[in-house]
């Protein structure tokens, strides 16, 4: 997520500077155009207001969507945050020997097994952050090219550490084997926290109550889980992305035309007070033309970035920096030292992921 507090205009220019070098090409082709023809190639500027105008409420209902994908994928993360929290601590006070157990164990072991069950929510974490950053053949931003010049200025955890590696300290042997060939590794975790749960009931280390307390929150885990999954693999429908990006060319290129014969008029009217203006005036409207094709299509821009928020642009929700985040809370609520618990991840370039 791009934390500055200003996307100054030079990084948006920047971040646009190839579509700025076709919108010069194009309005100086069209006026000469325009002007080759003796000023009768001409397009009337009320049928062209009118498309921008359609353009307009497209990029608006994008934008919407974009957005409301972003801050429900954020919603949902939050969500995700409590809900850890509340696994942590119920995880450390549920699990004793006040019930009777079987088998009474010793303080050590109590606190290996809250550690155990721990550390498996953590690699649940981990493995869900890793499937939102899987490739999806829909999402395509970060395929364009000032978009992939962001995406080397920025540190996404996913695409530098292998899965295995980051989920390896937190997971015993046995259960490594047994994610190994899931599809749904994260789903396959929350089974295996279910497992373990049932299994330290039977041996009454866990209240029964105490148990379904916690079966509850893993059922809340679940449903974070279908939500975020939900968002990364519906995507913003492509009629509506297909329809604004043509209906933006056509305006993009029926604009330079329709600004020439609107300035040649004034001018006309100039070269009243002015004598000779009429002859080059049609040039002014090059940047102009710019200007509007530049807001429009940077528009569209700008909602196709917000389409995905699990994509691994600039744009996306931090899920790396929450769920590191979560884990430095449970461990340090475990009682590790600070030289055991992770840092941060790094945010570089002012952009957290």
């Amino acid at each position: 997520m791009y934390t500055k507090k200003i996307f100054g205009a030079k990084d948006m220019l920047v971040w646009t500077r190839f579509e700025l070098y076709q919108f010069f090409a194009i309005a100086i082709i069209e006026v000469l155009l325009f002007e080759l023809s003796m000023r009768t190639l001409q397009i009337p500027f009320t049928p062209v207001a009118l498309v921008g105008t359609a353009v307009a409420f497209v990029i608006g209902f994008q934008s919407n969507s974009a957005y409301g994908r972003i801050w429900e994928a954020r919603q949902i993360w939050g969500a995700i945050v409590n809900s850890s929290r509340t696994f942590g601590m119920m995880v450390q006070d549920f699990i004793n020997n006040d019930h009777n157990a079987q088998q009474p164990i010793s303080e050590a072991e109590l606190k290996s097994i809250v550690k155990t069950i721990t550390y498996r929510h953590i690699a649940w974490l981990t493995a869900l952050r890793y499937a939102m950053r899987q490739a999806k053949p829909w999402e395509y931003v970060m395929q364009e090219k000032t978009n992939k010049e962001w995406s080397n200025m920025i540190y996404v955890p996913e695409f530098h550490i292998p899965f295995e590696e980051a989920v390896q300290p937190y997971l015993s042997e046995s259960d490594l084997n047994y994610i190994k060939n899931k599809s749904n590794k994260q789903t396959a975790i929350l089974y295996l926290q279910s497992h373990h749960l049932k299994a330290l009931k039977e041996q009454k280390l866990i209240w029964e109550f105490s148990f379904l307390e916690l079966e509850n929150v893993l059922e809340e885990l679940f449903t974070h889980q279908g939500k975020s999954e939900r968002i990364k693999n519906f995507p913003y429908p492509r009629q509506f992305a297909s329809i604004l990006h043509h209906f933006t060319w056509i305006f993009i290129f029926a604009i330079p035309i329709a600004l020439a014969s609107q300035f040649q008029e004034l001018g006309l009217k100039l070269a009243e007070k002015f004598p000779g203006v009429e002859c080059w005036f049609a040039w002014v409207s090059i940047p102009f033309s710019m200007i509007i094709m530049w807001i429009f299509h940077t528009m569209n821009r700008i909602g196709r970035v917000g389409e995905n928020p699990f994509e691994g642009s600039a744009n996306d929700v931090p899920i790396s920096a929450i769920a590191r985040g979560i884990e430095i809370d449970l461990r340090e609520n475990l009682g590790e030292s600070t030289d055991e618990i992770p840092k941060a991840f790094e945010v570089k370039n002012h952009v957290q992921m």
